[in-house]
């Protein structure tokens, strides 16, 4: 039986109701794997791995393979206590698939359903991942070696949901979709004491608005204007009371470029900037400057030229090149070492991602499964 709809519909709302956060998606996983079960085939198989215990993979062996293709979802959701009144909103109270993750795992179960039925011409992997949203999941995957010999993917897609985008219409480029982002912490180790006497101390206050103000100029005088990039200081942490220097300040934030090099560029920058303020200010600072698995999503040009050929040719398809995002997603860390492309799949909501009222429209669930159904099999009817 094709996959319909309705399949896609109980797959979402099953899972949006089961939210769990990263490397804790045991629900989710047993669900998964009931489903991928009911569905097992000889031309099948189902991987678990035992270091990282909600990760899933399933195989298909093509009947004539000339390559492996594979696809990525990922299974985690967010610290958001959701607030859409869906009949089936999150029973887990605190944690919400703010971020669309349950469409991603709902179109994935789809292409499982579907090739359990239609084995593939070439070997197909499809990838459930654990732990997007923090704790590095896809690096995790990738240093575990998950992806080696007989379960390595000649190449790797992957979707992820745009609430901007009308509902079913796919957009991707060739080169960089998606920022690399590296988690920014700073801690202030300064003198305090009386608000009277700030001679006597060194004022971690002063000191941060010194830092935050120089930490601007990465951007602008630092990175190309053409590349472009982002330091954002998001929190500021210090004092208890308006008389008292404090000893410390926290500042939290995050850095994003659209390629590595200009990852690694700021982020050294950074440090001498952070550097050069403790010097002047004799003070000790501290700063933990984290990429994780969060490096560019890096579309394999070729194979992006060759998806979008597809698309201009499938006129059945609602497709929009897509502009460069500053958003984050660990897909970037396993192309790196696997080609592949990201997609944006529309879901068309007025509320952002992340967001408690996120609310997807279920109108994308099926163009979106047969968009990419469609695609693998085109591209598996290609020669080497």
């Amino acid at each position: 039986m094709p996959v319909s709809e309705e399949d896609l519909k109980t797959y979402r709302r099953d899972l949006h109701k089961i939210p769990e956060l990263a490397l804790a998606e045991f629900k989710t996983h047993r669900y998964l794997l009931e489903k991928i079960q009911s569905w097992q085939t000889n031309f099948m198989t189902i991987r678990q791995v035992e270091e990282l215990p909600t990760a899933m993979l399933v195989k298909f062996s093509g009947t004539d393979p000339s390559r492996t293709v594979g696809y990525r979802a990922d299974i985690d959701a967010l610290p958001v206590t959701e607030d859409t009144g869906l009949p089936f909103e999150s029973t887990h109270k605190g944690v919400m698939h703010a971020c669309g993750h349950d469409v991603h795992m709902s179109l994935a179960l789809g292409l499982v359903q579907y090739f359990s039925e239609h084995q593939p011409k070439d070997n197909l992997i499809v990838f459930f991942q654990p732990a997007e949203e923090s704790k590095s999941g896809g690096k995790l995957a990738v240093d575990l070696g998950i992806f080696e010999g007989e379960w390595h993917p000649d190449e790797f897609y992957g979707i992820h949901d745009q609430p901007n985008l009308p509902a079913g219409t796919l957009s991707t480029l060739a080169g960089t979709l998606f920022a690399g982002t590296a988690e920014l912490e700073i801690d202030i180790h300064g003198q305090g004491g009386h608000a009277a006497y700030p001679h006597l101390g060194k004022d971690p206050i002063i000191i941060s608005a010194e830092l935050i103000m120089l930490l601007q100029t990465v951007v602008s005088r630092d990175v190309d204007p053409i590349e472009g990039g982002v330091v954002s200081l998001g929190m500021i942490s210090g004092g208890f009371t308006n008389n008292v220097i404090p000893d410390t300040v926290h500042l939290a934030g995050t850095v994003r470029s659209m390629t590595k090099d200009g990852l690694d560029k700021m982020t050294t920058r950074i440090h001498q900037i952070v550097e050069g303020v403790a010097l002047a200010n004799d003070v000790k600072i501290n700063v933990r400057l984290e990429t994780g698995s969060y490096l560019p999503v890096e579309n394999n040009p070729d194979l992006a030229n060759n998806l979008l050929s597809f698309m201009e040719q499938h006129q059945d398809i609602a497709f929009e090149e897509a502009k460069p995002a500053m958003t984050g997603e660990d897909f970037g860390y396993i192309l790196q070492h696997i080609p592949g492309v990201m997609l944006w799949l529309g879901v068309n909501d007025n509320h952002s991602l992340h967001s408690a009222k996120l609310n997807i429209d279920e109108a994308a669930l099926l163009p979106g499964f047969n968009a990419l159904k469609d695609f693998i099999e085109w591209r598996m009817s290609q020669g080497e």
